[in-house]
């Protein structure tokens, strides 16, 4: 992949609508597919992991339908719940497709699929979705009973209470779609929320749903009709121009109709609590999820801790809330984020090789990072490692060191955002 260089910048000054959210994107393309009739969805995101799921949906037999007639808007024509073909699914990069879809298969009378996709996906674990489907009766076969490629064949579900060691949106979405079709009452319990998109777009389906702090229940149905979906724009890719504005003197940047989901919004309830000039401007709903302005501007940050409850609230922005208490005075400590090693990369370790490489102090444990604020960054060289994140992370990292910074596999990041340096830069002009 190419390596780009981003120099220390002058103010980052101008106003930017960010891409559609990846975590709705998926959700809504699947329930469309396991729907009934045709599904409008505005506003889906086009990105290499989105394109992922909108390839496997047409694999099981859903009909997409795009083009320029359709504006920014696609439809999709579903099998219904109990229609999917048997299929082999290439997920490419998209771990959130892996472990979702399999909840949907499981319940089919009958058919075998099988999901495998790129290198990095097959080093991602899928027991955690598995070890739960197989209590529901499910048929699951995976790599060394925990890694892609991953087999599913068809089965008679049953409801289960289960209580998730850790709390994961993708694997509770994998248990509730897999209680559509289970007979009797499926409970998912979780100590901590985590983001509730899948519950919110099911109840809209018509979906037997029961939402309460630390649970939620799901009943058998017999059919989805979702209609439209409207999906906003994406607070995790919004994050890296709020972190950007925050660290970069005299910048003001304005982000709008961003998703503000209580679920997803960890990261500005840190950044603020870190002392971040930060403006959020309620503007109702947007496809039955909140939506706000953001205004972001530079102020001196003071280290935190992060843990617990806020861990799901904002575990894909975790490495930026690492790389702004560099610059901020004092320590922060990241526990009980476990989850980062399971993502694209083992975001604990590629997360703290990276800032170290800028000349950070970060030292990685076993469930995060502690963080020792210098005030800054050198700058140097880093390495995306295929990970979308880290390398836009790096891209950040550049605008505010002292001698900028180079990334290598800037490319990683078309996985979610095919946009950003286009964006980033023209902040800067």
């Amino acid at each position: 992949m190419a390596t780009a260089r981003f120099d220390p910048a002058g103010p980052l000054r101008g106003t930017i609508r960010p891409p559609s959210d990846k975590s709705i994107s998926h959700r809504a393309a699947l329930i469309a597919a396991m729907g009934e009739g045709t599904t409008r969805i505005e506003g889906y995101l086009d990105a290499a992991d989105t394109r992922s799921t909108l390839a496997a949906v047409a694999a099981l037999g859903a009909r997409v339908e795009e083009g320029p007639e359709l504006g920014h808007e696609l439809k999709i024509t579903g099998v219904g719940l109990r229609g999917p073909r048997p299929a082999q699914i290439d997920v490419g990069n998209a771990g959130t497709l892996l472990r979702l879809l399999p909840g949907w298969l499981a319940g089919q009378e009958a058919g075998e699929w099988t999901l495998d996709g790129d290198d990095s996906i097959r080093r991602r674990p899928v027991d955690r979705v598995a070890l739960p489907l197989g209590e529901m009766g499910a048929r699951v076969e995976a790599r060394e009973g925990r890694l892609p490629p991953l087999t599913v064949r068809g089965a008679p579900l049953r409801g289960i209470d289960y209580e998730m060691p850790v709390a994961s949106a993708q694997v509770k979405s994998c248990l509730l779609f897999a209680g559509l079709l289970a007979a009797g009452v499926t409970r998912v319990t979780s100590e901590h929320r985590s983001r509730d998109h899948t519950e919110r777009m099911l109840a809209a389906a018509g979906a037997s749903i029961e939402r309460a702090s630390a649970a939620v229940v799901v009943r058998p149905t017999k059919r989805l009709r979702p209609r439209r979906i409207d999906v906003p724009a994406d607070l995790s890719s919004a994050a890296f121009f709020v972190v950007a504005a925050a660290l970069v003197a005299g910048s003001e940047v304005v982000l709008e109709r961003v998703g503000v989901n209580p679920t997803r919004a960890g990261v500005l309830t840190v950044l603020e609590r870190m002392g971040a000039d930060l403006e959020v401007h309620p503007e109702g709903e947007h496809g039955g999820e909140p939506v706000a302005r953001l205004v972001v501007r530079p102020a001196p940050l003071h280290g935190t801790e992060v843990g617990g409850e806020e861990v799901p609230l904002a575990i894909d922005e975790l490495p930026l809330l690492a790389l702004a208490a560099c610059f901020a005075e004092g320590t922060t400590t990241i526990r009980e984020a476990e989850e980062l090693r399971r993502k694209e990369t083992d975001r604990v370790e590629t997360v703290t090789a990276a800032l170290c490489a800028l000349g950070a102090n970060v030292e990685s444990t076993a469930d995060g990072m502690v963080i020792a604020g210098t005030g800054g960054l050198r700058g140097g060289a880093v390495s995306s490692h295929g990970d979308h994140r880290i390398a836009m992370l790096g891209a950040v990292a550049g605008l505010a060191s002292a001698e900028g910074v180079e990334v290598e596999g800037m490319g990683a990041a078309a996985v979610s955002y095919p946009g950003f340096e286009a964006d980033l830069r023209s902040l800067l002009s």
